[in-house]
Parts: C-alpha cells; sequence; structure tokens
C-alpha cells in the first residue's frame, strides 16, 4: 500500500507519520507538498498535525485552499481511506469532508499530553484492529481541539455511528467527549490525538499502531483478485 503524507508550511507531524507508515508498518510513503495537482499514484492521503500556514484565520482555513486539498477531496469520493490528525482533522472541517468545527480548547491553553481514548466504533477501516470500547493511551497537542456542532449535525452522527474516538475524561471541552469522527461513508477520519505518536513502547505507548494496521488490512482485503 503506498501512501501520501501532505505536507504544508507550517506542517511538524509529517516526520512522526512518515516514521509510522515507513518503519513501523514497513508500507511505501511519499511526502507530497501543498501544491500537488494528482494523487492518483496513492492509495491512502494522511495529513498531519502542525500549524499549517501558521494557524492565521483560524486552524486549517487557509491549507483548505491548497492546490492539494482538490486531489484530497477526489481521492475521498473515490473511496480511498484518508487521515486527518489534530490540524489535518481541522482542515477536513474545513474542506467540508466532515461536519462540524473547531473552537479554541475550554481552558484557552495549549495541552500536550497523553488520554485515554475510548474506541466507540471498531468496525471502521481505520479501527477495526481493535476491541469495542478498548481504551488506548494516545497523545495530544492542540490548543483548538474542542469539536463543535449542531444537535442535527450530532444526531446524524450518532445514529450512523460516525463517533469513532471518545475521551475517556475531556481535556477540550469537545462536544460529547467526541475525538474523532468519520464521514457517512467511513472511508475519511479526522481525530485530534496522534496516533503517529504512539506506534512504539518507545514512544510511551504503541496503542495507536493498530489505526495504522487496520487501514492496510482493509485495503489489502478490499483489492483481492480471486482468480
Amino acid at each position: 500500500m503506498k501512501f501520501a503524507v501532505i505536507v504544508f508550511p507550517g506542517s511538524n507531524c509529517d516526520v512522526d507519520m512518515y516514521h509510522a507508515i515507513k518503519d513501523e508498518l514497513g508500507e511505501e510513503v511519499e511526502y507530497v507538498w501543498h501544491d500537488a495537482t494528482d494523487l492518483s499514484d496513492f492509495d491512502g492521503i494522511l495529513l498531519p498535525g502542525g500549524f499549517s500556514y501558521g494557524d492565521y484565520l483560524r486552524s486549517g482555513a487557509i491549507a483548505g485552499f491548497s492546490n492539494v486539498m482538490k486531489e484530497v477531496v477526489k481521492a475521498a469520493e473515490a473511496g480511498k481511506p484518508v487521515l486527518g490528525v489534530c490540524n489535518g482533522f481541522q482542515i477536513l472541517l474545513e474542506v467540508g469532508l466532515l461536519p462540524g468545527a473547531m473552537k479554541r480548547n475550554e481552558n484557552l491553553k495549549f495541552m500536550c499530553r497523553p488520554v485515554h481514548l475510548k474506541v466507540a466504533n471498531n468496525n471502521t477501516a481505520f479501527t477495526s484492529a481493535y476491541d469495542k470500547d478498548e481504551v488506548i493511551s494516545v497523545p495530544i497537542a492542540h490548543g483548538e481541539g474542542n469539536y463543535y456542532c449542531d444537535e442535527e449535525t450530532l444526531q446524524t452522527l450518532k445514529e450512523n455511528n460516525q463517533i469513532v474516538f471518545t475521551y475517556e475524561e475531556n481535556p477540550n471541552g469537545s462536544l460529547v467527549d467526541i475525538a474523532g469522527i468519520t464521514n457517512e461513508r467511513g472511508n475519511v477520519l479526522g481525530m485530534m490525538p496522534h496516533p503517529e505518536r504512539a506506534v512504539d513502547e518507545l514512544l510511551g505507548s504503541a496503542d495507536g499502531l493498530k489505526l495504522f494496521q487496520s487501514i492496510v488490512k482493509n485495503w489489502r482485503e478490499s483489492h483481492v483478485t480471486t482468480a
């Protein structure tokens, strides 16, 4: 499986994402600059964390207008797995691939520490290697991770089982403890915690590795051809 790690001016978790794919999974991966106009050669798209364009206007707003995001939207519409982490999640919200918006953390402070997440839905291409309601340790690093949506959208998220990760102890005020959601089709995931920073026990946790293993496993199963 071949992954693209999208790099914007201000991305700072792209190397972590690259390491998770190449060194921990052993899969093919390339950095792709924000002005790219073709992602057709890639099987999976990864939008890393950081501060794209300095988080001016609001987090992810300017990155949403980058050339590459038109291609990310095409990839999502084609059913390819698209993962946005932290700032990547914010960008997915900005381009409408996921519903809702991000507000500043409730305490108005940047937070960087491990948190415990519950796998609320393990029936997705990103979570199938986890058990239902499994509690995992994954770090956060954000100042605007307070997820919000209107009541109608929240009801849709619940009905379609799109809430994939929730916080055991809410660090940022996020609505109903939401830490990660998918689109209705289930091939686009946005999450604030950083699974790419939890892929080896040397980093304090390897709980994030199953997320990437799930992506590869589901992609391979969907691309098996019968003779």
